[in-house]
């Protein structure tokens, strides 16, 4: 079991950092995380804001919510939460508010690196995916792939040449950098506003562009 310390309290926390069970939660894991995160003058009232929004959102809907509903909700645009969380949203507001996407579903199982693989098939070749459809080899991926992900995921319309460009970034850096760019270098790389990316990706971020590019951001 792993922890994370803070304040002489222990917080039961995965490989990654993130806290295993959303109600072990108080305000000094997210101070805390804050600290570790090198969050400049510490949590502001604005930082407090987006993190409880995150986490009563969280106890309605029993799942994270996206980006797009935190920044339209607490009126930020990109920049914004960029200044307020520079990790990101995933990696940083929704961590320090104690939950990820995996929240709600199977989060337990996949913290205690217990899951259950299964095996989808896309016109005769198998892709083997965790339990919330997220591609397990990276290198296994193809447009195949990405076009049958983006069907199962109800996407308004067929994979056009700017949902392209977001894929094919993601996958080249990935493969430079050893790790999934966050939102904000995705958006500012390409050119991209968080209402573009909505349009672009409805399901989300990570739910939709690095679920359909092949990686998992955590």
């Amino acid at each position: 079991m792993r922890y994370f310390e803070h304040n002489n309290k222990k917080y039961r926390v995965d490989a990654n950092g993130y806290l295993l069970y959303p109600e072990d939660w108080d305000e000094d894991y997210a101070t805390g995380m804050a600290e570790q995160h090198r969050i400049p003058g510490g949590l502001s009232e604005r930082h407090w804001k987006v993190i409880y929004f995150i986490r009563n959102n969280f106890e309605k809907i029993n799942a994270c919510p996206l980006i797009y509903v935190a920044c339209k909700n607490n009126h930020l645009g990109l920049g914004d939460l960029k200044k307020l969380f520079p990790r990101g949203y995933m990696r940083g507001a929704c961590k320090l508010a104690g939950i990820t996407y995996r929240a709600g579903q199977q989060q337990v199982d996949w913290i205690e690196e217990n899951i259950t693989f299964h095996r989808k098939d896309y016109e005769s070749k198998a892709y083997e995916v965790d339990d919330l459809g997220f591609l397990k080899d990276p290198k296994s991926w193809d447009e195949n792939f990405a076009l049958h992900r983006a069907h199962e995921l109800t996407m308004p319309d067929s994979l056009t040449q700017r949902h392209w460009e977001i894929i094919y970034y993601l996958r080249n850096r990935f493969f430079e950098d050893g790790e999934v760019p966050n939102v904000y270098d995705t958006c500012e790389a390409n050119n991209l506003s968080i209402q573009e990316l909505e349009q672009l990706f409805p399901t989300g971020y990570h739910r939709g562009a690095v679920n359909i590019a092949g990686l998992r951001a955590l």
